[in-house]
């Protein structure tokens, strides 16, 4: 089964998959492939997934705590959604504003919220300048863009709020910014009735970002096995056993780091209780100065939309332009090119100058959301996982490895729900990918006519 093909929902394991043909496996050839596991072997925490979340999950319960831990990861370091992604470190909270979650819980909860997503992006930059991680980081900044005039109006709203109440003794900063200054000054962007300025986002390579979180693990003495997918899980006499296809793993406590990769079966915590979701994104050929100044692209910033299907995109450091967004429904479709060409025309209504720019790469991946529309880091009874980043697993992932060493270390999270609350089931299970489809035709109506 090609990885084209694989679909989390369907499949039975995500062993024998290649990688992505990204634009990030253009910039940087991965190591040589490490050893699988091999024999009966024994640590005290098994990790399952060499993302960005297992690496750290490992690196903080070595630093931190001093805990012997051993990563399986099903392929190679850099098959999954950490090497997919678009690379950009967001102060994300998935789909939930924080003024829903006030509303949902109270203002002290949201406040606590906030606070962990900036720790997150603050933990990414941190991590990059301390390990001197060489993953590209781009202009500060996150833009984004009104797609009409009651976007632009609810922007607003949502910057007064975070300002008022989450960010009033920090250095955030909210830019209002209009279609003219935006135009002239960021990006050309036609169909841009104007932006809201966040000084706290940068963009990454991803793939570089992941290879440096795999040095740091490395250089601990972590074991990490390659080509070693967890094929059964059997708890016996309050062990895990971990089988691979050449070994077993046995372990006190287990953490499932897979997210949107994680097979339809693993373990009752974590099955049927996140939706995977198709990312889609092109990078186009290298733009020239004229072209550059052509398209009006006069930002490396990372910037979204506001819609509720999104687009998002960015100039490269190499001057080619990433855009991204929702790809196909079903995973026996992803590698169809109707997905990437209806990129294509998105991002040649925004930048029609841009129309004749061959694309150069284009490539799928797949996220993880929750039913309740926010990330969870949690653990019982010796197994812990962190799922439903709902694409913004690129920071969040640092924060959410932080937090499950400390409760696997048995160290109390702080009171939220991020950390206090499983995963809840997602309901009619089998019929997940109808209610997305439902939902992506309702989206592309009210993102079209609202």
């Amino acid at each position: 089964m090609s990885q084209q093909f694989y679909d989390p929902l369907l499949a039975a394991s995500p062993a024998s998959q290649p990688l992505a043909n990204s634009y990030w496996a253009s910039t940087q050839a991965l190591p040589k492939l490490l050893p699988a596991l091999n024999g009966c072997q024994q640590t005290d925490v098994a990790i399952i997934g060499g993302g960005y979340t297992g690496l750290l999950t490992a690196y903080y319960l070595a630093t931190e705590y001093n805990i012997d831990c051993h990563v399986l990861e099903a392929n190679q370091v850099g098959f999954g959604a950490s090497a997919r992604n678009a690379g950009f470190v967001l102060k994300g909270s998935g789909r939930l504003g924080y003024s829903a979650m006030a509303k949902r819980w109270d203002m002290t909860t949201a406040q606590g919220i906030y606070t962990e997503f900036t720790q997150a992006v603050n933990r990414v930059e941190g991590l990059i300048n301390q390990h001197q991680i060489q993953c590209e980081p781009q202009d500060k900044g996150y833009l984004k863009v009104a797609h009409n005039p009651k976007a632009l109006s609810s922007l607003k709203s949502a910057a007064d709020f975070i300002q008022q109440n989450m960010a009033k003794d920090s250095d955030f900063t909210a830019e209002f910014i209009n279609a003219e200054a935006f135009r002239n000054q960021y990006l050309n962007h036609h169909q841009a009735y104007g932006a809201l300025r966040l000084n706290d986002g940068f963009g990454i390579n991803p793939l570089k970002l992941l290879l440096g979180y795999k040095s740091m693990v490395e250089k601990l003495g972590i074991t990490i096995n390659e080509q070693s997918c967890v094929l059964d899980w059997i708890e016996e006499g309050g062990k895990h056993r971990l089988i691979t296809e050449q070994g077993e793993l046995v372990a006190n406590k287990v953490i499932m780091a897979g997210n949107g990769y994680s097979p339809k079966r693993l373990h009752g915590a974590i099955d049927d209780k996140f939706l995977p979701i198709l990312s889609n994104i092109i990078v186009t050929e290298p733009l020239t100065a004229d072209e550059l100044k052509a398209a009006g692209l006069h930002s490396h910033q990372v910037t979204m939309d506001t819609r509720i299907l999104k687009y998002y995109f960015r100039l490269l450091p190499d001057n080619r332009l990433l855009f991204g967004g929702r790809g196909a429904v079903w995973g026996k479709d992803a590698a169809k090119p109707i997905y990437g060409q209806r990129l294509k025309l998105a991002m040649d209504k925004c930048f029609p100058q841009l129309s004749r720019k061959a694309v150069a790469y284009n490539w799928t991946g797949w996220i993880a959301a929750s039913m309740d529309d926010m990330p969870h880091v949690y653990s019982k009874n010796g197994v812990g996982y962190s799922s439903g980043y709902c694409g913004a697993g690129v920071s969040f992932s640092a924060q959410a490895a932080y937090r499950l060493a400390q409760s696997i270390a048995g160290e109390t999270l702080p009171n939220l729900p991020l950390y206090q609350s499983p995963l809840p089931p997602m309901p009619f299970t089998k019929a997940r990918r109808l209610g997305q489809w439902g939902y992506y035709h309702y989206g592309w109506l009210k993102d079209k006519w609202s």
